[in-house]
């Protein structure tokens, strides 16, 4: 990865501002820096980032609604916020302004730098993936972005939101396993806590829809302990 990815860092204490750049910036990462929400807003305008760091309580424009007015533009960018607040309610409520991420004070620098790497890692990952809207698994399309499984015949099949977003995200990191706590934190967003036999009727499903025979799968698998794996060696 030749060019530097690029992080939005918004902290009002200088000390911790300077700290966590400093220490990004020898990760390798390009850190813009801004102490308030309105020249974080403004900042992100201006430049493409990777990930956006927020603290929640900042002057001018506290870090919610800059994750509000960022999401209303960009529903791709990685978002994390951190904050003095740890209450189960400020953390759902953080999450739901679009967040991927929350971080409590104090924090583990190391804990930072190791959330802040799976975080820009997976908006690489789906930078690559956004370079297609549809896939094919044996003689059927999916396409993303109006939610249909286009069929060897010409039919469609409408898909769920959900079914969707948990295709993509196997798709995504196809062969490798994905584990149950990733799916939860993609697909669900923390807004529901679904069961393992939720996730097993998605994949069920799937193989309805999918496998030529769905009680030996070659596409989709169940990995007892772990998680789920996608598997196509055609792409």
């Amino acid at each position: 990865m030749p060019n530097k990815k690029r992080i939005l860092l918004a902290e009002d204490e200088e000390h911790l501002l300077e700290a966590i750049k400093l220490n990004l910036e020898l990760e390798g990462y390009k850190v813009s820096t801004a102490n308030n929400g309105k020249k974080a807003l403004q900042k992100f305008k201006e430049e493409r980032f990777n990930l956006v760091i927020l603290d929640v309580m900042m002057p001018e424009i506290d870090g919610f609604v800059v994750a509000e007015t960022i999401r209303l533009e960009n529903s791709e960018v990685p978002i994390m916020f951190l904050t003095a607040k740890n209450t189960t309610e400020d953390k759902v409520a953080g999450l739901k302004k679009g967040a991927d991420d929350y971080l409590t004070k104090p924090f583990n620098l190391e804990e930072l730098i190791l959330r802040v790497n799976n975080l820009v890692k997976r908006s690489l990952k789906g930078d690559a993936l956004k370079e297609f809207n549809s896939y094919k698994i044996g003689d059927k399309t999916i396409h993303f972005n109006s939610f249909e499984l286009v069929n060897a015949d010409g039919s469609i099949t409408p898909l769920t939101k959900k079914e969707t977003m948990l295709l993509k995200l196997l798709i995504e990191r196809r062969n490798d396993a994905v584990s149950r706590e990733q799916i939860l934190e993609t697909v669900w967003n923390y807004d529901v806590y679904p069961s393992t036999r939720t996730i097993d009727n998605f994949i069920l499903t799937f193989r309805k829809y999918f496998e030529p025979d769905p009680k030996s799968p070659v596409y989709f698998h169940s990995i007892r302990g772990v998680g789920y794996k996608f598997t196509d060696n055609q792409h």
